[in-house]
Parts: C-alpha cells; structure tokens; sequence
C-alpha cells in the first residue's frame, strides 16, 4: 500500500473519510428524440421520444424502488420541460430525500450560448421556477444538457442563488471557480466511466462493465483515500436507461462494494459542494 502521493492539493471529508460517492440521477424530456434513436431522416422521431418516455412510465419508479433497497439518496439532474410535464413525479423524488438539479430546459435543447445572455439568463430562472413550482425546493444545483454552458452561465447560477454548477471534468475533487458573485463550485463529471449512456448502451456493452469501471475507480481512489488524499467518484443512472430492468442488479452491485468499506461518505451533490464552498473560503 503506498503511503504517499503527489496530487497537490490537500484535502480531507467529514469523520475523516477515505472517499466520497455520490449517486447521479437523470429525469429528462425531449422535444424531437432522445439520445437513443433507430431513425436515419430529420424531424420528430416517435420511437426515440418513446424510448425516453419509459422513465417516466416505470424507470424512474423502479430506481426510486432500487435506491431504497440499498439505502442511498441520488442527485437528480431535471430538465425545466420534465417538471413542467411531470410534477408529481419531481415532488415524489424530493419527498423522498433526493436533491432535485436544475438540468436546463430540454434534454436536446442546448442552453443559450456566448451571444444570447438574456435568453441563458432567462432559461435559467424558468427552469428554477418550474422545479420549485414542482416539488417546492428550488435547485442549488445546475448541469447544462450535454454540460454545455456559455462565459456567462456561472456569473448568472451564483447570481441565482445556485451553489454548485457540472459543466467541466478537470479534478478528483470539487473546486471552486470565480464570478462577479462571488466563488461557485464546480462538481466536476468524475462518472463518465460509469455511465449508463456511454458505457451500456453508447458502447453495447453488457452493463456489469459499469460495475467494473466503478469497482477500479472506487478501488484506486480509496487507495489514495488511505494514503491520504482522499477523492470523490459518483455512477450515473438515467431514468430511462438505468431505470431499465437489466440496470438494476449492477446498482446493487456498485453499492454493496462500496458498502463493503469503511471509511465511506454517501452523500449528495449539493452536501459535498457545501463542504468544499466551506472548506475552500475559510483557508
């Protein structure tokens, strides 16, 4: 076991923990097609629409359902169209301890770029408004459809009340970004590798290679917790891709293993970005 490490940034989690993880949620609506799709020609696919349609219908019951099994609470990441469509199903996963994330507007609608701040600005506040109309909590917490943002994005969530934002990859570890507001924090996307849209059905790939790829994060990254310097990883389900059937033993899986150690912080995204905001701003 190695007893020390290069990364430079110290940094610890509560009770003296080896390693933080988190469990990221999708619960997205579409307007054209999702991001499973059969057809070849432009336009409204039906199929792609129905395929995301699942989630709402049984996906995001069955994780809900799954979660509770194995005792951990989720980060949702919700686009305004979803809550506006489905608000009773919005309000049953805030009942029920999840954080709900403000996830733009649409799934296959990009957020407003450089050029158009006003309409950015807007969709923003619209999307806040409809999630809190919803479930009655308003989100600290923002990841642009696809991570995409403009120059503008974490000016105008700090400026929102918002305390953390998803869009960038560069760190292990949260840290903290600069606006005219003030600091914001930056969850950075540590879950690509197990993801259930790239690496099950992106990859046609059967979907215990999620576990894998969680099992080798989880297992370098607590080494690293031991001698140390602790870090962060999460795993990503879609409510109409990981809500399917065929997810739900691999969910299992990744939360008995890590079950399995001690020295763990199960937390939610916005619980972890209030540790790192208040870590950060008090050196």
């Amino acid at each position: 076991m190695t007893t020390k490490t290069r990364y430079p940034r110290k940094w610890e989690w509560p009770n003296g923990a080896k390693i933080a993880i988190s469990v990221n949620l999708a619960f997205e609506a579409f307007i054209n097609r999702s991001q499973i799709s059969l057809q070849k020609t432009p336009g409204p696919d039906h199929f792609s629409l129905s395929y995301a349609e699942y989630g709402v219908r049984s996906g995001i019951w069955r994780l809900l359902d799954v979660l509770d099994e194995v005792g951990l609470k989720g980060s949702m990441s919700t686009n305004g169209l979803a809550a506006e469509r489905h608000p009773e199903i919005v309000r049953a996963v805030a009942e029920a301890g999840h954080e709900v994330v403000g996830h733009g507007w649409a799934n296959d609608e990009l957020v407003p770029g450089d050029d158009n701040p006003d309409a950015e600005l807007a969709q923003i506040r619209k999307v806040a408004g409809t999630i809190a109309s919803a479930c009655g909590v308003r989100p600290v917490g923002w990841v642009g459809p696809g991570s995409h943002g403009s120059k503008n994005t974490l000016d105008f969530l700090k400026a929102e009340g918002f305390i953390w934002n998803g869009d960038e990859a560069a760190d292990d570890l949260p840290y903290l970004r600069d606006t005219k507001h003030g600091p914001i924090v930056v969850m950075p996307r540590v879950n690509l590798p197990h993801n259930d849209l790239p690496m099950w059905y992106g990859a046609s790939n059967p979907p215990g290679v999620i576990f894998e790829s969680f099992k080798d994060t989880f297992d370098q990254l607590y080494r690293e917790g031991v001698a140390g310097s602790p870090k962060w990883t999460e795993f990503t389900l879609h409510a109409h891709i990981g809500g399917r059937p065929t997810m739900s033993s691999t969910i299992r899986k990744c939360a008995e293993y890590a079950k399995s150690h001690e020295g763990v912080w199960f937390a939610l995204k916005r619980d972890i970005a209030k540790w790192a905001y208040d870590r950060e701003t008090r050196r």
